[in-house]
């Protein structure tokens, strides 16, 4: 279990770093710091998905807790206003933990009270309990709900246009201040409510302060619930963005419960436990042309299902957990997106539109069909997905948008430098920091495997209807891949630096330094010579490997940055220059394993190569993995606090090589 003692939680600029989260499955989630003071845009108790799953709406922000008995009274909740702190709650917090879901203690004089918050799975509701453990005689819990009912990338401002009509009911009301994706309804079985509906002003929120973003914000309550406490009782408020949902609060706790631990089941080592449950909040619905699917968030708060990621991530947070069915319907619902033979990038927050502006998505897809295809026993079923491969490999042969192709060595080539289609895909404005366009190594690996793939989906399945080998002069796909390694072996290796060229770009070779080739040597069917690969990890292990994953630009190279602060110009050019990513410690590892084989003693450096973020997701991170970390020490961490393919990567290499036996 993650738990934070109380030394952590009352002292206020530690507790405020740690962040928890809570996913429904649709796209929605609820996230706060552990003491439920907001220090982000996209906190909240219940961030809905209109568009499941995207179109989210911050709808109800927080609640403000009170304790009254007698002529006293104890605000437990914590604000942060421009040079101020109010109410000082934390002063009495004494932990928290994962239990399975966030629950927070407060302590006051005789008083013991514990929040817990919890999303059922499948609905866009969110249940936040209260139980009185402990006191003298019966109190009121007081409970302010503070609403911002917007889209979760803006901030709202007290506004006329603002329309703050209640639709009351048995213990409930609705409130429907601007379209109806901005309707919120709150259950509170057993309380009063009493209305008087006010503004309050200027919560300020320090991460987006730190961003250079707009960081202030006003939020409207429409009155305050009251409950009368006794010891030993349970009450419950449920917010949800459909009036019509019945709550039933205690029965979706205990199905929630149960089907967590399904999700742990068999699994002893708190690691594992812990890895599992945080790679399901990731899962969510998805309608792909009226079918029900699946598909993964990249990461939370603010990322959707991009392409990319879901493709990298799906093999550690559905294969290697054994959820072979869901990740067919994850490969399904992208094949149902492709287009030109590429893979979406990202999806619209409407729920309509699509990006297509990347080059590995598609190619991503291909290798995640490759390990999926190992794990189905039928293998006509896989019909379906070779055919949308086999749709990938004629679009890139023949040339496709962007600039993608076939070159006459049989490498791919792609991007000019006003794009960004590789995963180093920062640009503020026309500004790309890293654009790498011509032929990135990565690029080109992925190119060759997939092309190795498509070979053994031939085998496995049988020919499709495509040309074979001589027919209008065009090469098979192993002919192919065989004129691929060649080119690749001949053109990407840098003998002088004992590395693989990053990109053959326009200009020539760029000889920086960074991690992309691991990429290329961790494939299913990897390129280079084992001399080339062991030399080549001497230089990433040397110069890119951090406690928490591999910088993306050596420290020696120039643009090379440590810090990832500052306003969006800032921290978008040290993204991909210098920027620690813990997913890249999984196919780093793969690599690892490939030059020093498996062996009890290579299982337990790779055990140790991850221990700091294990460290890190019963600690630091509350249960999860963030996105990225400082390339300088002390490696702070960055970016999303909760992101798929990090956790993802790890989760497999424990999961495949029993690292809890290690």
């Amino acid at each position: 279990m993650v738990k934070l003692e109380r030394e952590l939680c009352a002292d206020l600029q530690q507790a405020l770093q740690y962040e928890w989260l809570e996913t429904d499955g649709l796209g929605g989630f609820a996230c706060a710091t552990v003491l439920g003071a907001h220090t982000r845009r996209y906190h909240g108790l219940l961030v809905a998905a209109t568009h499941p799953p995207v179109g989210r709406r911050v709808l109800l922000s927080k609640l403000e807790e009170t304790l009254q008995y007698g002529e006293q009274s104890v605000a437990l909740g914590t604000n942060l206003y421009p040079n101020a702190v109010f109410p000082k709650g934390y002063r009495y917090a004494q932990g928290f933990r994962l239990d399975p879901w966030p629950v927070m203690t407060f302590r006051a004089e005789e008083m013991e009270l514990e929040k817990s918050v919890f999303m059922p799975h499948g609905l866009p509701a969110t249940v936040i309990q209260y139980h009185l453990s402990s006191a003298p005689a019966p109190l009121w819990l007081l409970l302010r709900p503070l609403l911002a009912c917007r889209d979760y990338h803006h901030l709202s401002q007290s506004s006329t246009a603002f329309d703050s009509a209640l639709t009351e009911g048995q213990e409930r009301f609705t409130v429907t201040p601007y379209d109806p994706a901005s309707q919120v309804t709150l259950h509170y079985p057993g309380g009063e409510f009493w209305r008087d509906g006010l503004w309050y002003y200027n919560f300020l929120y320090l991460r987006e302060q730190e961003r250079g973003l707009d960081f202030q914000e006003d939020l409207y309550s429409p009155g305050e619930i009251r409950f009368l406490l006794n010891p030993g009782e349970t009450v419950s408020v449920v917010a949800c963005s459909d009036p019509d949902l019945r709550p039933e609060p205690e029965a979706w706790a205990q199905e929630e419960r149960t089907r967590r631990a399904g999700l742990t089941e068999g699994r002893q080592d708190p690691v594992s436990r812990q890895l599992l449950l945080a790679a399901d909040q990731f899962l969510v619905r998805r309608q792909v042309r009226g079918k029900r699917l699946l598909s993964i968030i990249a990461g939370y708060p603010w990322f959707t299902d991009w392409g990319r990621d879901a493709m990298i991530a799906l093999p550690g947070l559905l294969l290697a957990p054994g959820r072979v069915e869901e990740a067919g319907q994850v490969l399904q619902a992208f094949a149902g997106h492709l287009r030109h033979g590429l893979l979406p990038n990202t999806f619209g927050d409407d729920g309509r539109g699509a990006a297509y502006n990347t080059v590995d998505a598609s190619l991503w897809f291909i290798q995640v069909v490759r390990h999926y295809a190992e794990r189905v026993r039928q293998p006509q079923t896989l019909r379906p997905l070779q055919h949308a491969v086999e749709q990938i490999l004629t679009a890139y042969r023949e040339g496709t948008d962007y600039g993608i192709g076939m070159d006459k060595d049989g490498l791919l080539h792609a991007g000019s430098s006003e794009t960004q289609l590789t995963w180093m895909d920062a640009k503020v404005g026309e500004a790309v920091f890293t654009p790498r366009d011509g032929k990135p190594v990565e690029i080109n690996g992925l190119w060759y495997s997939a092309l190795r793939t498509a070979d053994y989906l031939e085998e496995r399945v049988g020919r499709t209807s495509g040309p074979s080998e001589g027919q209008a002069g065009r090469l098979t796909h192993r002919g192919l891949a065989a004129r691929v390694r060649a080119a690749f072996e001949s053109a990407f290796w840098c003998e002088e630096r004992g590395y693989f060229y990053d990109c053959l770009g326009p200009g020539g070779p760029d000889a920086s330094l960074r991690p992309n080739q691991v990429l290329a040597l961790s494939l299913p069917y990897a390129l280079g010579t084992a001399e080339q690969m062991r030399r080549a990890l001497q230089a990433v292990t040397a110069h890119l490997l951090t406690p928490f994953g591999l910088r993306t630009l050596a420290p020696d190279e120039p643009g090379y940055r440590g810090q990832y602060t500052g306003d969006q110009w800032s921290r978008d050019s040290a993204y991909h220059n210098g920027t620690v990513w813990p997913w890249l410690l999984g196919p780093y590892c793969k690599v690892y394993l490939r030059v020093e084989e498996v062996t009890a003693d290579s299982r337990r450096q790779v055990r140790a190569f991850l221990q700091p973020l294990v460290d890190y997701l019963l600690d630091g991170g509350v249960g999860t993995l963030p996105e990225i970390f400082d390339g300088d020490p002390p490696h702070a961490p960055r970016g999303s606090f909760a992101q798929a393919w990090s956790v993802a990567e790890v989760l497999r290499l424990w999961l495949q090589y029993r690292l809890d036996e290690a």
